[in-house]
């Protein structure tokens, strides 16, 4: 059984971090988002799904045999079985017209929390996983309701978002567990989430901060 304790460290780290309350959010689910934002935004997330198979299986090499290697190699299983979640997201940046293009400066930042978490062990390294992934699943259902109420999506288009509607409360579970297994301390916890929550909530301002420069009046 979870220890209770792990979760309440999370969600007291997630204060004022909810992805869901983001501006850039808010104006996904009211339909507000404007033309070429979930362009810019799939070719950006993109750079995250390519390296999330690499952060689970170099995260799973490095813990021992037992509960928590388990649920890490679960987890990347689902990432990678076929159709893998990248050929499910390639799907949707296919319909919002995503093209390639390098890392943003706030997209690099959130790769290197990741790998800074690894970096400081497995405890640091699941709790930086567990802070989107005990979001995903409603941040998943709300993005999908939003792409076919306002932006034309449908089909294929759907199939990342209605697939981690499905898993991310799993994942999030095993991942709370494996933690739970390993012992992890509150302060390696709060660590973790702190990393990544800061660099997804950095992610989604640096969204913001583009549009608002593209519609500052030009001056004479």
């Amino acid at each position: 059984m979870m220890d209770t304790s792990l979760t309440d460290i999370v969600n007291g780290s997630l204060d004022g971090r909810r992805l869901l309350t983001h501006p850039f959010y808010a104006r996904w689910q009211a339909g507000a988002l404007l033309d070429g934002e979930l362009r810019g935004y799939a070719e950006q997330y993109r750079h995250f799904e390519r390296y999330l198979p690499e952060f689970l299986a170099v995260l799973a090499g490095r813990l021992e045999s037992g509960p928590a290697r388990d649920a890490v190699a679960a987890n990347l299983d689902d990432e990678t079985a076929p159709p893998s979640h990248l050929e499910l997201f390639e799907r949707f940046a296919d319909a919002v017209g995503a093209r390639d293009a390098q890392a943003s400066p706030a997209m690099a930042a959130l790769l290197d929390a990741y790998a800074t978490a690894l970096d400081e062990g497995a405890d640091v390294a699941l709790a930086g996983l567990v802070a989107y992934e005990c979001q995903g699943a409603a941040i998943a259902d709300t993005k999908r309701t939003g792409l076919v109420e306002h932006y034309g999506v449908g089909g294929v288009g759907l199939d990342f978002w209605s697939v981690h509607g499905t898993l991310e409360d799993d994942h999030a579970t095993w991942t709370l567990e494996a933690l739970e297994a390993l012992d992890a301390s509150p302060a390696a916890v709060e660590r973790g989430v702190d990393l990544v929550a800061n660099a997804w909530w950095d992610f989604l301002s640096e969204r913001e901060d583009l549009v608002a420069a593209s519609t500052v009046p030009a001056t004479s």
